[in-house]
C-alpha cells in the first residue's frame, strides 16, 4: 500500500532547483509576497499530475491530509489533484468525505494555484444540488484564499448554466480589496458571457463603471474590440 512517504519520495525525485526559484517568484513566495512562507521544490505541474494518477487509488484520504498539510508547496498541489480524482470517481459518502476534508484545510490551501485546481472540481460541484451558505462564509472571510474559493467554486454552477451564485458573489466582492480576488471575479464573469452573453452584460450594466479595472478587463476579454473599447471608456 502506498504512503505519503512514496509521494514525497516521486516529488523529491523530480525536484529542480532552477524551476524552484522560478515557481516561488511566480507565486510570490519570498517575503511581502501573497505566498510569503511557502516552500517550493521544483516539480513541473505535469509531472505532479503524473505522480497524482500513480497514487490515488492506494492513498488513503488521512494520507492525502497528510500532504495537503505539508510544508512543500507541490505536495499540497498533488494532494488536491489526487482528491480530485478520487472526487470524480467516488460514491456520494466518499465524495462528501473530501468535501468535508478540504474545507477543514482550507488554510493549506494558500496559493492561486491550489484554489484553481480544486474549488472548482471539489467544492463547487458538491454544492451543485445542496445548500450553498458556506459560499457566503467563505466570502465574508478575511483570508483572501477563502475568498478565492467562494468565487471559483461558482465554477461548478456556470458549467451547470445556472448563474446566480456567481452573480451574488461577484456583487459581494466587487470592492475587495486584493486583485486575486478581482481576477477570480473577472474570470468568473468571463466565464458567464462565453455562456451567456446577454446575461453576463445585463450584470455589467449598472456596475462596470465601479468595478477595479482588472476585474472588468478579465470580465470583457472575449467582447469584440470595439465593445470591449466601449466599457473600458465607460461609454456603453
Amino acid at each position: 500500500m502506498a504512503t505519503t512517504a512514496d509521494v514525497r519520495r516521486d516529488l523529491a525525485g523530480l525536484a529542480d532547483p532552477g524551476r524552484a526559484a522560478a515557481t516561488s517568484r511566480f507565486l510570490q513566495m519570498a517575503p511581502g509576497g501573497y505566498g510569503e512562507g511557502d516552500r517550493a521544490i521544483g516539480v513541473s505541474v505535469p509531472d505532479q499530475r503524473r505522480v497524482a494518477a500513480r497514487y490515488w487509488r492506494d492513498l488513503t484520504l488521512a494520507d492525502t491530509a497528510e500532504l495537503l498539510a505539508g510544508e512543500v508547496h507541490e505536495e499540497r498541489l498533488t494532494s488536491l489533484f489526487i482528491l480530485v480524482r478520487k472526487f470524480a470517481k467516488g460514491d456520494e459518502a466518499e465524495r462528501g468525505r473530501i468535501f468535508r476534508l478540504v474545507l477543514a484545510n482550507t488554510g493549506h490551501i494558500n496559493n492561486w494555484d491550489l484554489v484553481d485546481s480544486s474549488a472548482p472540481y471539489l467544492v463547487g460541484p458538491w454544492l451543485l444540488d445542496r445548500d450553498r451558505g458556506v459560499l457566503d462564509r467563505l466570502a465574508g472571510s478575511d483570508r483572501v484564499w477563502d475568498r478565492r474559493i467562494a468565487v471559483m467554486a461558482t465554477f461548478a454552477f456556470i458549467r451547470a448554466g445556472d448563474f446566480e451564485w456567481t452573480f451574488r458573489l461577484a456583487d459581494r466582492l466587487l470592492r475587495d480589496p486584493h486583485d486575486l480576488v478581482h481576477k477570480a471575479v473577472g474570470w468568473m464573469l468571463r466565464e458567464v458571457g462565453n455562456r451567456d452573453r446577454a446575461a453576463a452584460e445585463e450584470f455589467l450594466a449598472g456596475r462596470y463603471r465601479d468595478m477595479p479595472r482588472v476585474m472588468l478587463r478579465y470580465a470583457i476579454e472575449k467582447f469584440e474590440p470595439d465593445r470591449r473599447r466601449a466599457y473600458l471608456s465607460g461609454t456603453v
